[in-house]
């Protein structure tokens, strides 16, 4: 199913006593580019969860953000005794020697990262497992999300193809007229500059070479064969916001020579409404996984 690369989802659980909470946000991006915040005691693990994010999202600007909050008594900071005894001599040490005594040094001590820390439990095999279950719940709450908004933009982009479709048929009253109007303006130049009498066959000849150059038959033909491939492309799954870019290109293609050869303002006219659409498509394409 077609996705979009917009996308939410969030999964909250308890295990003994922490709690869990994972976040994911997509954004629109060409490749895959994934931010984890996760916690210090579960780092052994990140590659295997960013091979999760990356499989299951593919592409995009990927945010994922992993908290936990620990309930119990052994997340209190501990004073690392060994630390603070080595750097109270230390001080006392320096003050000996300058001649100088510290206000307070129990205070500074205290405040050097290494003094105080988190006497925090490496995760088990349990707890890794109940956390990667809730990052699989946030990845499928994205995926849902994604493809909801994938049912949005399939219903844009089959009407701005279908609607550059029908000004394609608008073009085809105009070619006739545009034709006869070719034909007799080259006459009467020829007429008004020569003044003097023409050959009918040659004349017809000459037209018709010149109304081959304006032909746009097979111009047309092609952009509808790129519509109607760009629909079913559509239509195939996932991850194929990159093809579709590419259908696009080629649809613009076809619609810039059509702009080129229709000599007509009418014609002309039905040709920018076109551009106007395929622009809405590609910035439509930029956002689609």
């Amino acid at each position: 199913m077609l996705q979009s690369m917009t996308g939410f989802g969030r999964a909250t659980g308890s295990w003994l006593n922490k709690s869990f909470t994972v976040e994911i946000r997509t954004l629109n991006s060409k490749m895959l580019d994934l931010t984890m915040k996760l916690p210090q005691e579960f780092r052994s693990k990140e590659i295997d969860f960013r091979k999760l994010m990356s499989e299951g999202l593919l592409r995009g600007k990927i945010d994922v953000a992993i908290q936990v909050d620990n309930q119990s008594l052994q997340a209190v900071p501990q004073i690392n005794l060994e630390v603070a005894k080595s750097y109270y001599e230390q001080i006392r040490r320096l003050e000996t020697e300058i001649n100088r005594d510290s206000p307070d040094p129990i205070a500074l001590i205290l405040r050097v990262p290494e003094v105080l820390s988190n006497a925090k439990q490496e995760p088990d095999e349990a707890e890794i497992a109940f956390l990667q279950s809730l990052i699989e719940q946030a990845l499928q709450h994205t995926i849902a999300f994604r493809e909801q908004e994938g049912q949005a933009l399939i219903k844009d982009f089959t009407e701005n193809i279908n609607q550059i479709g029908h000004l394609m048929t608008l073009l085809e009253p105009y070619e006739n007229e545009r034709i006869q109007t070719v034909k007799e303006r080259l006459q009467r130049n020829l007429e008004e500059k020569l003044n003097e009498y023409i050959d009918q066959n040659r004349l017809e000849q000459e037209f018709i070479m010149y109304i081959e150059k304006l032909d746009i038959s097979e111009e047309k033909m092609r952009l509808s064969n790129h519509l109607n491939y760009f629909i079913d492309t559509m239509k195939d799954g996932a991850d194929v916001g990159k093809k579709l870019g590419f259908i696009s290109q080629e649809i613009g293609r076809e619609i810039n020579t059509l702009g080129s050869k229709s000599n007509h303002a009418e014609m002309q006219k039905i040709v920018v409404q076109m551009k106007d659409l395929l622009e809405k498509i590609k910035e439509q394409i930029l956002n689609t996984l």
